[in-house]
């Protein structure tokens, strides 16, 4: 994740959530990517600086075990800048350029008139390097970040039919939730476009934002009356309501009593809101803690940090020996 803010219910189910069970099945790389923060926003190393620990404390207030999984921070491994450069001379320009994501977001800088700097342009390949610098055999992502595992899979190949077997092939594992529509109900949950529900929020915060939420998608089936049928598809509450409600019965009833038009929008968002707030106030509370004692977490970034610095020491050596890369 990079460090340009406090983590959000996207964040969640796109990741923490996946996160939370794969600590107890495989080894853990959770990385903090400050190299590619910087990309876009090295004129705020404050925040980016803030942004590293906010973002850590948030993973301890969800349930991420830094003694089952190593929190790391990229730039203090040099080893993910130097499988980058190494992976950089096998990787066809013409191919970087068509990475989907990277187009729109150089379009999105373009159009704010914000340059396009070499590192931001690059971060994909770091993306790749963070990946296959520990060996990873499983990356869990969001629905949008699919195609750059297969991106990933291809430089493996490449580099493996080069230069012999070094790197293993890693999967995609995407959450129960793709995507988490943001509460403009246009696009993904995003600090950018000032869309999102944080884990930091107090109570009533979550209210203020839950009862801005959009509740038609499409314009063409707007309720102008508690006593219009509502299609429960074209209303993102809903969405959150199946991901965040743990009263299912309470969910059943309000998706029938919404299609049959006797509840309101706004009983839909405070239910709503009652909901996210009985999910995060446990994280609220062990997030509290972890926020007065910084020292605790900033320990949790060197030891992780630390011990994937061995492996990443130890995967530079294969990538030399493989490639030749040695000199003395």
């Amino acid at each position: 994740m990079r460090p340009t803010g406090q983590l959000h219910l996207g964040h969640y189910l796109g990741a923490l959530e996946n996160w939370i069970q794969l600590q107890h099945e495989y080894e853990c790389f959770f990385l903090i990517a400050d190299y590619q923060a910087m990309g876009d926003h090295l004129d705020d190393i404050g925040l980016i600086q803030r942004s590293v620990l906010d973002v850590a404390t948030d993973w301890l207030a969800v349930g991420i075990d830094p003694e089952e999984s190593s929190f790391v921070i990229q730039s203090y491994v040099p080893e993910h800048a130097e499988l980058t450069m190494f992976l950089s001379m096998l990787t066809p320009l013409n191919q970087h350029q068509k990475n989907p994501t990277l187009r729109a977001e150089i379009g999105q800088l373009e159009s704010e008139n914000q340059s396009v700097t070499l590192g931001f342009f690059n971060y994909p390949l770091s993306q790749v390097a963070d990946i296959l610098l520990p060996k990873a055999h499983l990356v869990p992502v969001g629905e949008d970040q699919v195609a750059h595992i297969e991106y990933t899979r291809d430089i493996a190949r490449r580099f493996n039919r080069i230069y012999g077997e070094v790197f293993p092939m890693p999967r995609a594992r995407v959450g129960r939730v793709p995507r988490l529509v943001g509460t403009d109900g246009r696009a993904k949950m995003s600090k950018s476009l000032n869309n999102a529900v944080y884990l930091a929020d107090d109570p009533d915060t979550v209210k203020q934002r839950v009862r801005r939420m959009v509740t038609d998608t499409t314009g063409e089936n707007p309720r102008l009356r508690p006593t219009d049928p509502g299609v429960v598809e074209y209303n993102p509450a809903f969405l959150y309501h199946d991901a965040f409600n743990d009263d299912a019965d309470e969910v059943a009833e309000l998706k029938e009593r919404y299609t049959a038009g006797t509840v309101s929008d706004v009983e839909v968002k405070d239910r709503l809101s009652d909901a996210l707030n009985r999910f995060l106030e446990p994280i609220r509370e062990r997030r509290s803690w972890y926020a007065e004692h910084p020292d605790y977490v900033r320990d949790v970034l060197l030891a992780g940090t630390g011990r994937e610095r061995v492996i990443a020491r130890q995967t530079i050596e294969d990538v030399r020996q493989a490639m030749q890369v040695m000199y003395a």
